[in-house]
């Protein structure tokens, strides 16, 4: 290997024999030889105050576990840093995660009353109070939308409906303008798919599995009015949905189980890239930690504060350890706020004025339509959507024919949409109150309801059917104030280079969902998987090796 070095100001290679030299034989050896998650009963041990890595990764989720997976394959040690928790004990239910329709203190991180995205049934408010936990799923509250996004080892995929949808090639150059397409649809898409275990439904048993009864009847409806329908390929375990209606296995997402966990069927990130990483012994995770700050170190590389938190979200310790490089992976909106802070505060000054920008809410919106009495929906739905609705040539609008597992019959057809808005915010630092504000406006909304509209305008006056307004609270047909698909934030070859690289700073990526602006036309977690694995392929290449 070439000489290198690590100084933040001079140059941003390193190697693993300069990381050794310089942090000890012994503690490299150890640290390569360290224990893995999940393969013994012995735990890792947190990440200790003083320590010195060679990389160290901000966040669990899809952008920081190919970033850790590929680095320790080049067999760089890794260090994970993670704000939620490790998803692994069961509680008293015997069940580590709770069903959607009784969450408990698993289900929220540091709540004291659910905020869940459908709030009414019926007119009634289905929100109850909660002990306050570090639990799975958080709905971050920002003027005019909120924010869900998963917390725990896994990120965003603890916590999805598994939709792995890779967006038609002839759209991506308005997604990632500054990004080959042909490389992504020829390595990077079909590599994150196989790292992801994505797959399709079994189009056969899907005409008469009765948990997809609610899915055959949304296609009906889209088909008598021209739609195009269509499966989406998933992370789900097929087989094992199959052995769930069969009554064979423990239920999971035919017990209620998805944006609150899922114990069983779902491949997340904890089954796929961060099990081979961990498989690697030279990755560790560190749970129920909280990156403050990041500096330029005196002696190179960069200075990292930790916070320690408890399952209550106190700070039972701080610690400050020296990183070679540094992966921003906490997602959109965690990455986001991190990068707008230590601009404004000082701590890395020289970030750009992009830092902060292009941020959007993939375009969701959600309604419901009331169908007629022949229209069942099924009083047995899996929780993991399996396919769509897509006019997005015509109306800017691909929907997800989604469930509503209430078990009961509902006579009730529900979706998601992702929509083709152009609207996008801006995360700026607030002095006075000491935080990282959004500049997202809930009437931005207008646009996506519009475009969603043009499907189901067209389904309601096809089937004589109307929308449901018990769903949203006071008698709202739209939900108008979330988000599932937070994007953007430090957008690529704008607030980084064109590959994710932090300009001033050497050794500093974003490795994340920040670095896509705002749309990625359907569910972006394979994009962001894809691009995470463009990028650090590069990064490894040209700064590592």
């Amino acid at each position: 290997m070439p000489n290198a070095t690590s100084h933040p100001t001079s140059n941003a290679r390193f190697t693993r024999r300069k990381f050794l030299a310089t942090t000890g034989a012994a503690a490299g050896a150890a640290s390569l030889a360290g224990p893995v998650l999940g393969a013994s009963p012995a735990r890792a041990a947190a990440i200790g105050n003083g320590a010195s890595v060679p990389a160290l990764v901000i966040g669990t989720g899809y952008g920081g576990a190919v970033a850790a997976l590929r680095l320790a394959q080049a067999g760089v040690p890794v260090e994970m840093v993670e704000m939620g928790m490790k998803w692994d004990t069961p509680g008293s239910d015997g069940k580590v995660f709770p069903k959607v329709t009784s969450p408990d203190k698993r289900a929220y991180w540091l709540r004291t009353k659910t905020k869940a995205p459908v709030s009414n049934f019926f007119g009634f408010p289905i929100d109850s109070n909660i002990e306050k936990y570090t639990g799975v799923l958080d709905a971050e509250e920002f003027a005019g939308i909120t924010v869900y996004q998963g917390r725990g080892v896994g990120g965003g995929s603890l916590v999805n409906g598994g939709m792995a949808v890779t967006p038609k090639q002839s759209r991506f150059s308005s997604i990632l303008p500054s990004v080959d397409v042909a490389e992504m649809y020829n390595t990077y898409y079909p590599r994150a798919n196989a790292g992801l275990g994505v797959g399709s439904i079994d189009p056969t048993w899907f005409e008469t599995a009765a948990c997809y009864q609610y899915a055959r009847v949304g296609r009906k409806h889209a088909q008598r009015s021209g739609f195009a329908w269509t499966f989406v390929p998933d992370v789900y375990d097929w087989n094992y949905m199959k052995a769930e209606q069969a009554g064979t296995v423990t239920r999971s997402a035919l017990d209620g189980q998805v944006m609150y966990g899922n114990d069983h069927g779902k491949k997340s990130l904890v089954q796929t890239y961060l099990a081979s990483a961990l498989a690697t012994g030279r990755v560790n995770v560190s749970p129920l930690h909280r990156v403050t700050s990041v500096t330029p170190a005196a002696g190179g590389g960069y200075t990292v504060s930790i916070e320690q938190i408890d399952t209550t979200g106190a700070v039972v310790g701080t610690k400050t350890v020296t990183a070679a490089k540094v992966f921003f992976a906490a997602g959109s909106v965690g990455t986001s706020k991190l990068l707008v802070k230590l601009k404004a505060t000082g701590a890395l000054p020289a970030l750009n004025n992009e830092i902060g920008k292009g941020w959007g809410d993939n375009g969701n919106v959600m309604c419901g339509r009331a169908n007629h009495m022949w229209d069942a929906t099924g009083t047995l739905q899996s929780t993991i959507p399996c396919s769509g609705i897509d006019n997005w040539d015509a109306g800017g609008a691909f929907a997800e024919v989604a469930p509503l597992p209430t078990g009961i019959e509902t006579y009730a057809s529900l979706y998601l949409s992702i929509t083709n808005t152009t609207r996008r915010a801006e995360f700026s630092w607030n002095a006075a109150a000491s935080r990282v504000d959004l500049s997202w406006q809930t009437a931005w909304k207008q646009d996506s309801i519009t475009m969603a509209k043009t499907i189901f305008d067209k389904i309601n006056s096809k089937e004589g059917t109307i929308y449901r307004t018990d769903l949203f609270g006071g008698y709202k047909i739209w939900q108008d104030g979330l988000t599932y698909h937070p994007l953007g934030g430090a957008v690529l070859n704008k607030a980084t280079d064109n590959y994710g690289r932090l300009p001033g700073y050497p050794g500093l990526y974003v490795i994340d969902g920040s670095l896509i602006p705002g749309n990625t036309s359907v569910n972006p977690f394979v994009t962001i998987t894809a691009l995470a694995e463009r990028n650090i392929e590069r990064i490894i290449a040209t700064d590592v090796l």
